[in-house]
């Protein structure tokens, strides 16, 4: 007998049983971060987030599970859809509290319906899809979200949910790039140039920088890249979510998966970056600065993330969200999906047909930044839904 329950941590989760049915090392789906949001004050209803985890069980073993919050805004998703709350709101609807199946505060494509690899794992998700529908309806929510999912894993949504697709700047190693060097010289002169010149200013200002793992951290190291972290969420007048706790948790939790790009003048830190990985890709998540060097931001974010996957052989490098000049840089557009379920069929209907419009500009978008590649020989154009 298939059974569904509801966590409200999820501690309440055996963590083997959840990452093996995550099956993959991407480790932002991984129970150790997420269990380390919950522990370390992350994720509270003070901040609009309120866990509550999906499983699926087959009598007594657990066959899926999903990351399920209940949000009462949508801070922290990088799949906006601030229009379609106001617009719900003005008809006289409440659009929150919603559900929302993600990765807090990530906006990194992974695993959603977790069902692991065997010959049902097809069936299992679409149970899960089903199950997030049914829990709309018979809690009466507005809506669920599932945001970042892997393209493979699109298949377990039925038509009544609403698919709807991004680009994300990402880097790729097609296989040839041995060094930096042997990246430059796959771009145009002019392009090639510049990023050296980015890099030299750097060291003409007397940078040095160093790229650590996690696990070799001081813990004033780690304050110090926390310090980075919420000053420059403080400049940008936003609310700086994730805690000094949390910091020191992915250095023990992945210490070999958790890393940190610092920038030294004479022996004090003056920026950092902070990033995570999985076996084949390095994903990007903060930085900060405490002055203003020109190029440091760019050598810190993304070159010595590139010189970290080549030496590793890391195949993908996921820098964040939204940034155009990542372009220039050798990130290119790749897309992103969610899926979208809002229970009140004429309101689906109306975001649907906003939603096709919406594609439409995308492809445009797509061929568009695709025709700004700053290699010399061109890739294939971005690929299609």
């Amino acid at each position: 007998m298939l059974t569904l329950k509801t966590h409200a941590s999820i501690d309440g989760i055996p963590a083997r049983g959840w990452d093996a049915l995550a099956a993959d090392s991407n480790p932002f789906v991984s129970h150790a971060f997420l269990a380390g949001l919950e522990r370390t004050g992350c994720i509270r209803e003070a901040l609009g987030w309120r866990a509550q985890h999906l499983s699926l069980h087959d009598d007594d073993r657990l066959i899926g599970a999903l990351p399920l919050y209940v949000k009462a805004n949508s801070h922290g998703e990088y799949v906006f859809d601030w229009a379609w709350a106001d617009a719900w709101e003005r008809a006289g609807g409440e659009y929150y509290p919603k559900f929302l199946c993600a990765v807090p505060y990530s906006p990194v494509a992974g695993p959603r319906l977790l069902a692991g690899n065997g010959v049902d794992a097809g069936k299992h998700r679409a149970t899960l899809a089903a199950a997030l529908r049914e829990l709309v309806e018979r809690t009466g929510l507005s809506s669920v979200h599932v945001d970042f999912l892997r393209e493979a894993d699109t298949d377990a949504f039925d038509d009544t949910w609403l698919a709807r697709s991004d680009w994300q700047f990402q880097w790729r190693n097609p296989g040839g790039w041995r060094d930096f060097g042997d990246y430059l010289d796959a771009f145009t002169h002019k392009r090639r140039a510049a990023v050296r010149r980015e890099r030299a200013q750097v060291a003409a200002a007397g940078i040095e920088c160093e790229f650590r793992d996690g696990g070799k951290l001081s813990d004033g190291e780690w304050r110090s890249m926390h310090h980075l972290y919420t000053h420059t969420f403080d400049e940008k007048g936003n609310t700086p979510t994730l805690t000094l706790d949390f910091f020191r948790h992915l250095g023990t939790a992945f210490p070999h998966h958790s890393h940190v790009a610092f920038a030294r003048q004479g022996r004090a830190i003056v920026a950092g970056a902070l990033f995570l990985s999985s076996d084949d890709a390095l994903y990007g998540r903060y930085w900060g600065a405490r002055e203003a060097v020109p190029g440091m931001h760019f050598e810190l974010c993304y070159y010595r993330g590139i010189e970290h996957c080549l030496r590793h052989g890391l195949a993908r490098f996921e820098p964040g969200a939204q940034g155009l000049h990542k372009l220039a840089r050798g990130f290119l557009p790749t897309r992103t999906h969610s899926r979208h379920y809002i229970a009140d069929p004429g309101f689906r209907e109306a975001v649907r047909s906003a939603l096709r419009h919406e594609a439409s500009m995308l492809e445009a978008r797509g061929l568009e930044l695709q025709a700004h590649s700053p290699f010399a020989q061109r890739g294939p154009a971005p690929s299609t839904p």
